[in-house]
């Protein structure tokens, strides 16, 4: 049955998905696919599908923040899709944290408002333990600058006390915030999906706040 946001069905028959934020950059990831074809754009959610050494892509955007990225996470599950990495940006909370340098989340402050409305706050956000090591050897096989560690995803980029909150977080040592990892940690996780996170530092600690 085609579902109703991201607009797909399952006669996509694809297992794998790559979540970016923003829909502007399904172009790059077809770059490195082959045979893409455009498949829907209905609001935040632009999606295509083409194949890395031979195995089915589904590239599908989530747009900003928890409750669209939670949204195509039950839809992509609704559909068939088995495991989904977000490929995001995010903030360093930490000084010695390049831009470019990518952030690898081995879980996630749930500081937004989508994973909260799903299951109490004393469940974890985490990602599937075998996506994440593929996901850190891949990462380190090909020599990318990289962190594995907590981020947090937050709400909103402009409430009142968001430098007190990014210092707490900080002291903590957080790697890194964005607004979409813990929803989606936290809804594959109680449907059955597997699920992780890498993020590109787009912002140098203390340049974000």
């Amino acid at each position: 049955m085609k579902q109703p946001h991201i607009q797909l069905d399952e006669s996509l028959n694809v297992r794998y998905a790559i979540l970016p934020g923003d829909p502007a950059r399904l172009d790059r990831i077809a770059q490195q696919l082959e045979g893409v074809r455009e498949l829907a754009y209905n609001r935040e959610f632009r999606s295509l599908t083409g194949t890395y050494r031979g195995v089915p892509i589904l590239a599908v955007s989530t747009g900003i923040g928890g409750s669209s990225a939670g949204i195509c996470v039950e839809e992509l599950h609704n559909i068939g899709v088995e495991a989904a990495i977000r490929i995001g940006s995010c903030g360093a909370l930490q000084t010695d944290i390049a831009p470019g340098e990518l952030l690898i989340a081995a879980g996630a402050v749930r500081d937004d408002g989508t994973s909260r409305a799903y299951v109490r706050e004393g469940y974890p956000a985490v990602p599937d333990t075998e996506l994440l090591l593929a996901l850190t050897e891949s990462i380190r096989a090909q020599g990318f600058t990289h962190r594995l560690g907590i981020i947090r995803s937050h709400e909103s980029f402009y409430i009142d006390d968001i430098e007190e909150i990014n210092e707490y977080w900080s002291k903590k040592g957080v790697l890194g915030s964005d607004m979409e990892t813990a929803a989606l940690l936290t809804v594959g996780r109680l449907r059955g999906m597997k699920c992780a996170s890498v993020l590109n530092n787009v912002v140098r600690w203390k340049e974000c706040i």
